[in-house]
């Protein structure tokens, strides 16, 4: 384990500095560098960034801030990004469980969605999503689901980061008729938010079943000419890809290449069913993967091989899925879940080591975003979107590696504070841009609404 020198950070001043925010934790673990754990640092903010990190002997010295943490037997890190989520299906948790995927999906959740959902049902939903993923360290998520100018008014007021990947499928839904009206509205939706520091836009054409090669074709080329990201359940079963080659002769994601599709703009979900001709193309065009194994094993969709795609050199990341397939956010049990499987899958107890399951959660969800120049670790001038984890418990004790203990001892109930571009959003487990019972109150109206107990 490194500790941290007056050299590993920036250039002492002799005067005191005015900034926002110092915090004081027992340990840092910025992810960039990797494997090092700072102890007994400290992080000063300013205007939303990280301005220095430094032992905290020096920061009390160097800096004079308005707000002090003092994080005792806390784990700082960066904050926690979910690279595929559908928010408002929170609402839906539990509804339709123990369902393999196509029939889960058609039988079930696409009939309760046609009755249901709408612009309140999203805003609610998305609101509860977020309170459950700022209390589990989550500070970034990407959604994919109806109503997006919903989910991005609420992750706004909120005060989360977010990339909204607005849904494209090419059949009448409840949020658009066709595949061209849900391009219309989606870059309306980018126009609004052109120019906000936390919101983001993405193009979600659904899945390659339910989107046409002439949609596509045309997602293609805005996605390359506004320079967007890209977002799309991809073989995520074995089943889709053999049904895919009987009625086209491809593999789905040869037939997205060959559409012009396949880029470092591209964020392929889920990806359980994967040959050597796969990582082939996903090596040469620089797409990236989230990997979501709660979900996958939840639904028996397949396993996604971690360790061979990581020794590939292609970028990993880690979502949730919805709670509707997932019952939970928590981006740590997650990550946890992404180790074990990995070493499974791979029969090897060193793959996906703990500070590599912590990067995929981290700095390679943000690459996959394409916001690694804004988040995704602790360094200077990046944002100030932070986690701080209490390590105090009976249950991590004793401590002999922090690194380690964060990933295979510890879950989301042990998050204690969560800051986003420098603003605290929990702290001490209270939320402070969320109205908790309110939530609560919200959730429960649509429990009754959908069990038919009330109108």
């Amino acid at each position: 384990m490194a500790t941290a020198s007056s050299s590993d950070f920036a250039e002492k001043s002799n005067n005191k500095q005015a900034v926002d925010t110092l915090i004081h934790a027992r340990w840092i673990i910025p992810v960039v560098p990797e494997r090092r754990v700072y102890e007994n640092c400290s992080l000063a903010i300013k205007g939303g960034l990280i301005a220095a990190i430094l032992p905290t002997a020096e920061a009390r010295n160097r800096f004079h801030a308005r707000e002090e943490h003092q994080l005792d037997n806390q784990i700082l890190i960066p904050g926690l990004i979910n690279t595929h989520n559908h928010a408002a299906m929170s609402l839906l948790r539990g509804f339709a469980d123990d369902h393999p995927l196509t029939t889960w999906l058609e039988k079930h959740i696409w009939p309760a969605e046609q009755q249901w959902v709408s612009p309140e049902f999203v805003a609610d939903g998305t609101r509860l999503a977020m309170a459950e993923m700022l209390r589990s360290g989550t500070t970034t998520f990407s959604d994919q689901y109806f109503f997006p100018e919903a989910t991005a008014a609420a992750a706004r007021e909120a005060g989360m980061r977010a990339q909204i990947a607005f849904p494209i499928i090419d059949f009448p839904n409840a949020w658009s008729r066709n595949g061209d009206d849900a391009i219309e509205k989606g870059l309306a939706l980018r126009d609004d938010y052109r120019s906000h520091s936390r919101i983001g836009l993405a193009f979600a054409p659904h899945a390659p079943y339910t989107v046409g090669d002439e949609t596509l074709r045309k997602i293609a080329i805005y996605a390359n000419e506004l320079q967007m990201p890209v977002q799309m359940h991809l073989h995520e079963t074995a089943g889709e890809v053999e049904k895919a080659i009987a009625d086209t002769g491809l593999r789905p994601i040869q037939r997205l290449h060959n559409l012009g599709l396949l880029s470092p703009q591209m964020l392929c979900v889920h990806m359980t069913a994967v040959d050597d001709s796969d990582i082939a193309l996903l090596q040469k065009t620089g797409a990236h993967i989230a990997h979501c194994p709660r979900s996958n094993l939840k639904l028996a969709s397949g396993f996604t091989p971690i360790a061979k795609l990581l020794d590939a050199g292609i970028n990993v990341a880690i979502g949730t899925d919805g709670a509707a397939s997932n019952n939970g956010l928590d981006m740590l049990l997650e990550t946890n879940t992404a180790a074990l499987l990995a070493k499974a899958i791979s029969g090897d107890a060193s793959a996906l080591p703990a500070h590599q399951a912590l990067a995929m959660a981290t700095i390679n969800g943000a690459r996959a975003l394409g916001i690694d120049d804004v988040t995704g670790s602790i360094e200077v001038g990046k944002a100030a979107d932070l986690c701080a984890i209490d390590m105090s418990e009976l249950e991590q004790q004793p401590l002999h590696d922090p690194l380690s203990q964060l990933i295979y001892t510890t879950n989301g109930h042990n998050v204690r504070n969560v800051w986003v571009a420098g603003k605290l959003l929990l702290k001490d487990r209270g939320l402070m841009t969320l109205n908790e019972e309110e939530v609560r109150q919200r959730a429960g109206v649509w429990r009754d609404r959908i069990a038919g107990l009330a109108k």
